[in-house]
């Protein structure tokens, strides 16, 4: 019984943050792409003659809905960050541990930039211009 519960909690515990963010992406498309598109074709097939602008619904109340959205998703993302940085995600997939391979050292020479020989006294530029 224990484990059953367990396997409910696991699933929304895991799930809601991409839900939250695609319920957030079907709503704005709905919001400005269909429901406009829609609009404007009811009126055309009624021949209205005084057609108003679609309002998209989540813009009214001074887009609130937009930003409390921005809020969570922005926050869940965050939470997720930092459950990921301390290990204590759910689906962390665990790292092979490597073989340390020194990564190679470039010295830039003299010679690589400016085509002088290293060994070479640098010269004094006589020119007055």
């Amino acid at each position: 019984m224990v484990e059953e519960v367990k396997k409910e909690e696991d699933w929304m515990q895991k799930r809601w943050r991409p839900a939250m963010g695609w319920m957030y992406m079907v709503v704005c498309i709905c919001d400005f792409v269909v429901f406009p598109v829609l609009w404007s074709i009811l009126h055309a097939v009624l021949h209205t003659a005084n057609m108003a602008q679609w309002n998209p619904l989540t813009l009214q109340g001074a887009g609130l809905f937009h930003l409390a959205m921005g809020a969570v998703l922005g926050i869940a993302a965050f939470g997720r960050t930092q459950e990921k940085i301390a290990g204590s995600a759910v689906n962390v997939t665990p790292t092979l541990p490597t073989a340390a391979v020194p990564a190679p050292v470039i010295k830039p020479t003299l010679t690589s930039f400016s085509g002088l020989d290293p060994a070479d006294p640098p010269t004094r530029n006589t020119r007055n211009d």
